[in-house]
């Protein structure tokens, strides 16, 4: 077994590199971004703007053209009748949602959300830290619920919304969820579509972002929810959102909300006062590169082939020096999404990334994964190997695995010693 001073030898010379290495968030590589290139040429004269008799460069369709919608269809599995299509980001329509929620309420409530007192929203942890930011901008309280292997703790979420009509929603990543890469199960889907919520006014936010990023030929599924919601009376209860970020450009891609088409009535009649349509060019570009299911298939294909590399690259790197045997130490081996969940023995996450930073890592923030970016066990943090070439992942992956195991290193010898690491 390699002894302390060994790390910290090995853990030196990678101080005397000079590395500078970012992996702080879960962003599609230039190499992404470059197979991208033909949508930037798809549109060159006037008559590629028209479809459908449609003329895209004109106002209307608030919704969304009708072969926009139909990318979503495919990658969510809805009816188009219950698809809007947005602007470039999902976050956004979540931000609007939640927004609308809080000033006018939402179909059945009896007043908005900001009306009352106090009101909650049920967060999976570790979770996505922007929908812990959407609630902290609105003042909404965060209550914490742990991630099993077949998502939230379903137990606890079903006794807490029969109880208390002060919590009026969940935050779910429900396929390759951010940061565990877990897809939640049939099951579990099952149980969020026939919750019982004291509160009529209770929604769903369920941020379908990974539907089709795929890691492997033999993917997770993930039933359709707003389907099986609907076998219960709840199709009103959800809120779907997902978005084209990364499967064509982040910064310009599409993004859609799925719903009941009473919620979709609803929200469309919303708009009508905050725009007078998005960027329908931009949705004619996606529909001439994905004509059809197959073109998205094929395409998700070469993001896999750019990503599964990185994923290896960390993973086999923690395998080859026994992370996983490492005393209170575990990681997820996701089939999918942007992220790998490392745990780590308690007090010891904030003090792994100080000594990768030291040496020329950068890691997303201890506590990211929790509300107010406080972990109260000081013990998750969130890998995102996307970005960086496959080059620097590979020096990345090494820096990060002597990192874990001097961290866990000086937290036994200082429990050994009863002092408490935190300090």
């Amino acid at each position: 077994m390699i002894t302390r001073a060994e790390l910290q030898k090995e853990y030196e010379g990678y101080k005397a590199l000079g590395l500078k290495l970012d992996m702080t968030r879960g962003k599609p590589a230039r190499e992404q971004l470059d197979i991208m290139e033909p949508l930037l040429g798809v549109l060159s004269t006037k008559d590629d703007c028209i479809i459908d008799g449609i003329d895209c460069r004109n106002y209307g369709i608030l919704d969304g053209i009708p072969a926009a919608k139909r990318i979503f269809s495919d990658i969510l599995g809805v009816p188009t009748e219950k698809i809007i299509v947005g602007g470039n980001s999902s976050l956004n329509l979540m931000y609007d949602t939640m927004a609308r929620a809080m000033l006018s309420g939402v179909v059945g409530s009896d007043k908005p959300w900001s009306k009352y007192e106090q009101i909650s929203f049920l967060c999976p942890v570790p979770g996505y830290d922007r929908h812990f930011a959407i609630c902290e901008y609105f003042g909404i309280n965060m209550i914490k619920i742990p991630m099993t292997s077949e998502g939230p703790d379903m137990n606890m979420v079903e006794k807490l919304v029969k109880d208390d009509d002060s919590i009026k929603g969940i935050w779910c990543v429900p396929k390759y969820a951010n940061p565990s890469g877990i897809t939640y199960s049939a099951e579990t889907v099952r149980r969020f579509a026939s919750l019982k919520p004291k509160a009529k006014d209770f929604r769903v936010f369920w941020d379908n972002a990974y539907a089709i990023h795929d890691l492997s030929d033999t993917p997770d599924e993930l039933p359709d929810i707003l389907s099986i919601a609907a076998e219960y009376g709840n199709e009103n209860m959800f809120f779907e959102f997902t978005s084209t970020s990364k499967i064509s450009f982040p910064g310009s891609g599409l993004a859609a909300i799925a719903s009941s088409v009473e919620n979709i009535k609803a929200i469309t009649k919303q708009l009508s006062y905050q725009t007078i349509g998005y960027d329908k060019l931009n949705q004619l570009r996606h529909i001439k590169l994905f004509p059809d299911k197959q073109s998205l298939i094929n395409h998700m294909k070469l993001h896999r082939a750019i990503i599964k590399p990185k994923f290896d690259a960390v993973l086999n790197e923690f395998d080859r020096c026994n992370i996983h045997k490492l005393e209170g130490v575990s990681y997820t081996r996701p089939n999918g999404g942007y992220f790998i969940s490392l745990n780590l023995p308690n007090g010891c996450a904030k003090r792994l990334v100080k000594l990768a930073a030291d040496a020329g890592l950068a890691l997303t923030a201890a506590g990211a994964t929790f509300p107010y970016g406080k972990d109260p066990n000081d013990s998750n943090l969130r890998i995102a190997p996307t970005f960086p070439p496959l080059e620097d992942i590979e020096k990345a992956a090494k820096v990060l695995a002597c990192c874990i195991r001097l961290t866990v290193a000086e937290y036994e010898e200082k429990f050994a010693c009863g002092a408490d690491y935190q300090k």
